[in-house]
């Protein structure tokens, strides 16, 4: 009696324990097999925000560089506003503000100092693209004459049509006019300041304004941008200066004409990532092509070589360290989307906008392969 109550027993219990949990096992098995059916990609949303995203980089592009423009010079200040703080106990609101006009002083000092020879380089510029232009004449006439179906004749009914300096067109792209440049870089001082002085509200908002679950993530990509904004722009604070002092050094020692404005120009044009080499003769030769000794040429084209290849191959990867790893294909490609999108000013913000897009991507679950794309 007692075995087959305990049978009976052991049966409903069993029936308990398979009957009820079926229900659960068979729900449970419809939720993974829904779960592993990989999510299809949305790509006419994806395509549409890119769109949209674009379109807004394009028409508001005075903004954003200026935006831009305003990041990068408060964080060349952060060091000085850290250390009036630390040391002298300064408030963190005057301590920005004796760093910002530190900022004004200092560039109004350049400007005033290289005026007048940026206003005779201007004012001989035609003279020597001029000349320029006469050699370039000599050498196509030579490479014409080997071309047997030339004409031997020029039409003298031709009408010449002069187009704008394409370097012109580059560096103003999107400005406008420069009144409209001048009226938007002035709201750079204010927007620094109050990046300084309002840093650690910034960055606890913007990360206050993500969910609780990604809060974490937000802040530490935050932190990883920041710190590879720094190091890029402290490399190439340092790395610039170092080339402009040498280079202007060399072309001052050999009494080239406006080696100020020349040497400056070639220093900050080596800054341009794989194509600076190739810039950084475009001053020199602009002065000094049909003017000086083709030996004395060839001597300051080697030492401008040598200036690039020593700051970009020693210096420059020993300041920025590990924290901006981008494979030369992406910042190649990065330099020639933003340098038609906005022209030169995209070419100088390419590489920070490209490091912070990999820090994201890196940060980001379903986007770690393009980072992985991205970097080396």
């Amino acid at each position: 009696m007692s075995e087959g109550t305990a049978e009976s027993m052991s049966g409903s219990g069993s029936e308990v324990e398979t009957g009820a949990p079926a229900a659960l096992v068979a729900e449970a098995r419809a939720v993974s097999d829904t779960a592993a059916v990989p999510s299809r990609v949305r790509w006419p949303e994806i395509v549409i925000a890119c769109g949209v995203i674009f379109s807004i980089c394009y028409l508001a592009e005075i903004v954003l560089v200026v935006l831009l423009f305003s990041i990068l010079a408060a964080f060349i200040l952060a060091p000085l506003v850290d250390f009036l703080i630390g040391t002298f106990r300064i408030p963190r609101s005057l301590s920005s503000l004796i760093a910002v006009a530190l900022l004004m002083v200092v560039g109004y000092g350049i400007t005033y100092a290289s005026y007048n020879q940026v206003v005779n380089f201007l004012h001989l510029l035609p003279k020597y693209s001029t000349r320029i232009r006469e050699e370039v004449m000599t050498f196509r006439k030579q490479a014409e004459s080997l071309n047997p179906l030339t004409a031997s004749e020029d039409d003298k009914n031709a009408v010449t049509v002069r187009q704008p300096s394409p370097v012109n067109e580059l560096l103003t792209r999107g400005f406008g006019s420069v009144g409209h440049a001048l009226i938007s870089f002035s709201f750079a001082p204010f927007l620094i300041y109050f990046m300084l002085s309002w840093q650690q509200h910034v960055r606890s908002a913007t990360v206050m304004l993500f969910r609780m679950e990604h809060r974490h993530t937000a802040y530490r990509t935050l932190g990883a941008i920041s710190r590879m904004i720094k190091a890029f722009v402290v490399a190439n604070l340092l790395v610039g200066l170092f080339m402009v002092v040498v280079t202007i050094a060399i072309f001052g020692l050999y009494g080239l004409p406006f080696f100020v404005v020349v040497g400056a120009l070639s220093g900050l044009l080596s800054l341009v990532p794989y194509m600076g080499l190739f810039l950084a003769l475009l001053p020199l030769a602009t002065v000094a092509l049909g003017q000086i000794p083709s030996g004395d040429m060839i001597f300051l084209c080697l030492a401008v070589c040598f200036v690039h290849v020593f700051a970009l191959n020693v210096m420059y990867p020993k300041l920025i360290g590990r924290s901006l790893r981008l494979n030369p294909l992406a910042v190649t490609i990065g330099l020639l989307f933003w340098g038609w999108f906005w022209g030169g000013m995209g070419l100088v913000l390419a590489i920070p906008i490209l490091g912070a897009t990999k820090i994201v991507f890196d940060n980001i679950e379903a986007l770690r392969p393009w980072g992985a794309w991205l970097g080396e």
